[in-house]
């Protein structure tokens, strides 16, 4: 009889995925599967037995008992032997080492088992692997328990069936998971960006101060309005001076460095609550809410000395302030502003270097 040809690299593709699509290849032990193996060695009187998977020219087991390999490796004669009748039952009255294996499968004790039969393990339409019982003589099978063996070859096939559900779930979970972490990743991310975006739209990019577009939100936003309106407060103008002369003299990199230590100055003068914003060119305006004059001139000079105590430049730092406050109930914003603005003309006319309150009586009427 002429040996028979081998499986086509497609076809031996196939079936080495189907296998694979399992995982059962080289895992623990499991009663179940390992049941099927005891049940056939105590169905036959066999003193081995195992289920084996055929993984290219190796058969592991996946349960065995009586049998001391986990592995019987060089398998290709055999398992050309189970492929060329997948369908009927494998019986070798004598196995060959190094025709049908490389080694002969020993029982636990170390004796050899020359005699095999097989009942091939077929899912997914390809021959994953055999039930295998080994003898030292050879074995002939009974009606009974030749259709035992195959009961036994259709549970282990539930038993992969199950499995590959089981797996075929997990998959669907993580992949799943994988969605709606992409989906929260995807949200943080456009959070971050709308949060960025809603930064960059009310700050300084250079100061990181507040901008004139926040002060004009905040003026129109009713629940800043009412949390300005609650209680009196106070409004400092601040300018740098002589700034136009830094940027002619020492250029405008040196000027931006001068803001940026101005408005490190004013932050670390004011309170959380307070608000700074860079309203022009070199002009800051700080917003004090629950604040009285008296209060809001002690900020101002804090700031004014703070600016002067900057040592980051190579030239000194002065700046001109004017402070204003107003009670909401009688005092429109914009009249406050103004009195600032009045004030902080005054203090930069009077020498510059200073502050200057605004003496006008907290009414407009």
């Amino acid at each position: 009889m002429s040996p028979t040809p081998p499986p086509s690299d497609v076809g031996e593709t196939r079936r080495q995925a189907a296998l694979d699509a399992h995982a059962l290849l080289d895992t623990l032990p499991e009663r179940a599967f390992d049941d099927v193996a005891m049940l056939a060695a105590l169905l036959t009187g066999a003193p081995a037995a195992g289920l084996a998977l055929i993984d290219q020219q190796r058969l592991w087991f996946k349960a065995r008992t009586g049998l001391r390999q986990q592995e019987l490796t060089g398998a290709g004669g055999l398992i050309a032997h189970a492929q060329a009748a997948p369908r009927e039952l494998l019986q070798i009255g004598q196995l060959v080492a190094g025709e049908h294996l490389d080694t002969l499968p020993l029982l636990v004790d170390g004796r050899a088992l020359p005699c095999c039969i097989g009942v091939p393990l077929l899912a997914d339409r390809q021959m994953l692997g055999l039930l295998l019982v080994f003898d030292t003589a050879p074995h002939t099978l009974s009606a009974r328990q030749n259709d035992g063996l195959h009961r036994l070859v259709r549970q282990a096939r539930q038993l992969l069936a199950l499995r590959r559900c089981v797996l075929e779930q997990r998959n669907l979970l993580a992949e799943r998971e994988a969605f709606g972490q992409r989906l929260e990743d995807a949200r943080a991310d456009m959070q971050r960006r709308h949060d960025q975006l809603a930064h960059e739209a009310t700050h300084d990019p250079l100061t990181g101060l507040l901008n004139r577009a926040a002060l004009d939100h905040l003026r129109s936003d009713p629940v800043s309005q009412e949390h300005f309106n609650a209680q009196p407060y106070a409004l400092i103008l601040l300018d740098i001076d002589h700034f136009k002369q830094v940027n002619d003299r020492h250029g405008h990199r040196l000027g931006d460095l001068a803001l940026q230590a101005v408005a490190e100055a004013v932050n670390a003068a004011v309170r959380s609550s307070d608000l700074v914003v860079r309203y022009g060119g070199e002009e800051l305006l700080v917003v004090l809410p629950h604040t009285r004059l008296d209060g809001a001139a002690e900020v101002a000079e804090r700031i004014r000395r703070r600016v002067a105590r900057v040592s980051s430049l190579p030239f000194a730092l002065t700046v001109s302030l004017g402070v204003a406050a107003g009670d909401p109930a009688r005092d429109q914003p914009e009249h406050v502003f103004e009195r600032a603005d009045q004030a902080l003309y005054r203090a930069k006319t009077s020498g510059r270097d200073r502050v200057v309150v605004d003496d006008s009586p907290l009414f407009d009427g």
